[in-house]
C-alpha cells in the first residue's frame, strides 16, 4: 500500500517541485519526546514533503499569479496549504490529515518536528550536536539542522501527510544518507547554520545537484515584511521573524 501511494502522491506533486517519503508514526514517536508524540497507531502511513529548489517556479510563482486576494500572512506558507488542500481533493479515496511545518500549539510549541520527520523517512539527514565528536561547543546549545544528499541545504520541509486509513506493517525504514561525512564538516555546517545562517554557506556544505535560482535568493534574502513588495501584495499581521525555524520556511 505504501508503495502504491508513495507513487500516486509522487506522480502529484514531483511537477511542482515537491518531494515526499514515506515513514511510520511509530518511527517519529521513537525519536521525540513524549509530549510531541503523534496520536495515531503505530503502523499508521505518513509522509513528510519537501520543496526543492524547482517549487519556486512551479507552484510559488503561478499561484501567486492565480491569486484573487490582495492580503496573506506569508505567501509561502499560504502556497503550500492551497497545494495541500489540492492534494486531498485529488486523494479522496483516503481520509488525509495534514501537519504543517509552521503550525503550533497555543503554547507555540510545534505539532510536527519536520527536521525529524525528514529524518526518520530517510529524505535527509538531520545533524545535531550529537552527531559531532568531541563537542567543541561545551554546553553552549546549537540547532541542528537538515541536509539532504541531492540538494544540501537547498530545501525546505513543509509538513506531513498523514493516512490515518492506512496501515502498514511491511513498511521497511530507509535510513537517511549521512552526506556531511566527516567530523570537521559536520562542525562546519552546524557552526555556519547558527552563527553565519544568513550567508547561504551551510546550504553547500556538500556539492549539490541544484541551487535556488537568483530571483528565488532574493525573494528569501528580504527581511520578510518586505518580501510582499516584490509580490505586489499587502502583508497583514505577518507570522515570524528573520530568524530561520527549523529549516522549514525558506
Amino acid at each position: 500500500m505504501a508503495v502504491e501511494i508513495h507513487l500516486q502522491l509522487s506522480e502529484w506533486l514531483g511537477p511542482l517541485g515537491f518531494q515526499c517519503a514515506p515513514f511510520k508514526i511509530a518511527w517519529y514517536n521513537a525519536f521525540v519526546q513524549p509530549s510531541f508524540h503523534l496520536q495515531y497507531q503505530d503502523d499508521t502511513l505518513a509522509f513528510v514533503v519537501l520543496s526543492t529548489p524547482q517549487m519556486f517556479e512551479k507552484a510559488f510563482k503561478p499561484y501567486i499569479a492565480d491569486m484573487l486576494w490582495a492580503t496573506v500572512r506569508d505567501p509561502i506558507d499560504e502556497c503550500v496549504v492551497h497545494y495541500f488542500t489540492l492534494l486531498k481533493k485529488n486523494f479522496s479515496d483516503h481520509r488525509i490529515e495534514t501537519i504543517h511545518d509552521f503550525e503550533m500549539f497555543p503554547n507555540r510549541k510545534p505539532k510536527i518536528l519536520v527536521q525529524t520527520a525528514a529524518h526518520v523517512a530517510g529524505a535527509a539527514y538531520y545533524y545535531q550536536m550529537k552527531d559531532v565528536q568531541q563537542n567543541p561547543w561545551g554546553e553552549k546549545k546549537m540547532t541542528g539542522v537538515c541536509i539532504h544528499p541531492r540538494y544540501g541545504g537547498w530545501f525546505a520541509i513543509r509538513g506531513v501527510l498523514i493516512f490515518p486509513d492506512v496501515q502498514d506493517q511491511a513498511l521497511e525504514q530507509k535510513l537517511p544518507v549521512d552526506c556531511v561525512s566527516t567530523n570537521e564538516k559536520k562542525i562546519q555546517l552546524l557552526e555556519r547554520f547558527n552563527f553565519h545562517w544568513q550567508d547561504w554557506t551551510y546550504r553547500d556544505i556538500i556539492d549539490v545537484e541544484e541551487r535556488y535560482s537568483e530571483e528565488q535568493k532574493q525573494y528569501f534574502a528580504t527581511p520578510p515584511a518586505e518580501r510582499f513588495k516584490l509580490l505586489g501584495l499587502k502583508g497583514d499581521a505577518f507570522r515570524g521573524n528573520q530568524q530561520p525555524k527549523t529549516h522549514g520556511d525558506f
